[in-house]
């Protein structure tokens, strides 16, 4: 077979494969049919496959554990589709060079496509090792997720997460600080001078909040953010609250590590402060990574990605690329064009054989 004709049964076999997805609920925490149905796809193509809960991932042929190894990455879960859909989330519907359908296009394109991508090289012999990995619990940050087998995988000299990017390819992405806020008064009556109000107090801290600017800004993610979203206190109309409690969302750019973003604002808020975790983390690829030379040889356009993807717990150099857009992600009617699918197919593919190319001089998959 030419590649052409390798590149339709490839796109006609991701197509198939996502109409199953689409087909097949997979809300998060609950994926073990779409995990099924991922690992039955491989068996079919007699493609061997290891799994833990619902991640389910696999090797090149030729694995040689002397190479260096890149890790291709996308989710199968989704989140639940809203009221505003005017057809069956979970009908796959393929209309005016559209599949329509929940997770069509986040994350299920991407997904399909990469699996296509790593098919085309499953074979063959590659300088390094291309592991797949399709996982579970992205849309919720979940534990069970790609964090929970990468202790069961080599370190990987790249990662490729698949998201819906344009084929666009975000080199850094924000991290996630979730802090919750508590601030103390005193309780006293309504129609008295007593108590402490901790509303007030905790208005203090809003308004500085509203317009902190941290001072370091990234090249490719801009300032980190702060944003109250949360607040909570009373109970009773005649009561000066004693407690007020907010929540903060904190989107860190790669100029502070979480800890150091925290700290910062633990010092000038009278609440006390308490983090969720330190897990999502900023990401930027080295100036001097090799993918950076594959995007620019390709004239693939480089951005910083404000929203949160498994790059945040992958803890290798890592890219988020992949056909779609964002800004159909989690709406109604969701939907991917069938030329963006044949698109990433044909794009992921050019990417790791400009990479496979760039492998030829010295030193350049050391990263």
């Amino acid at each position: 077979m030419n590649y052409q004709t390798d590149l339709q049964r490839l796109f006609d076999d991701a197509l198939d494969l996502l109409k199953g997805l689409i087909a097949t609920p997979s809300f998060s925490r609950e994926e073990d049919e779409t995990a099924d149905l991922i690992e039955a796809f491989f068996s079919k193509s007699n493609i061997p496959v290891q799994r833990k809960r619902n991640n389910v991932w696999t090797w090149n042929k030729h694995f040689d554990p002397s190479l260096p190894s890149i890790l291709l990455n996308s989710h199968h879960d989704t989140v639940k589709p809203n009221a505003g859909y005017t057809l069956d989330p979970f009908s796959p519907i393929e209309k005016d060079g559209k599949l329509y359908g929940l997770g069509s296009n986040d994350a299920g394109g991407c997904l399909v496509c990469l699996i296509a991508a790593f098919r085309y090289f499953f074979d063959k012999k590659l300088p390094f090792n291309l592991c797949i990995a399709a996982t579970a619990e992205e849309e919720i940050s979940g534990k069970n997720g790609i964090e929970s087998i990468l202790d069961e995988l080599p370190p990987f000299s790249l990662a490729i997460v698949g998201e819906p990017t344009q084929m666009h390819m975000a080199v850094a992405e924000k991290g996630l600080l979730v802090i919750d806020a508590t601030v103390k008064g005193k309780a006293g009556h309504a129609a008295r001078e007593e108590g402490i109000n901790a509303i007030y107090l905790a208005l203090e801290d809003l308004n500085k909040i509203k317009d902190y600017q941290f001072e370091r800004v990234s090249p490719f993610l801009g300032k980190t953010k702060v944003s109250a979203t949360v607040i909570q206190a009373g109970s009773q109309h005649n009561v000066v609250p004693d407690t007020c409690t907010y929540t903060l969302d904190v989107r860190v750019t790669d100029s502070y590590t979480l800890e150091e973003a925290f700290e910062e604002l633990k010092g000038f808020l009278k609440a006390d402060l308490s983090p969720r975790s330190f897990r999502l983390k900023s990401s930027q690829v080295p100036k001097d990574h090799p993918i950076l030379k594959v995007a620019s040889e390709l004239g693939i356009v480089c951005f910083g990605s404000p929203t949160l993807s498994d790059q945040a717990l992958i803890p290798y150099p890592s890219v988020k690329i992949g056909p779609g857009d964002s800004a159909r992600s989690h709406t109604a009617d969701e939907y991917i064009g069938l030329t963006e699918i044949r698109q990433g197919v044909e794009g992921y593919i050019r990417i790791l054989e400009t990479y496979m190319e760039m492998s030829k001089s010295p030193d350049t998959l050391s990263h």
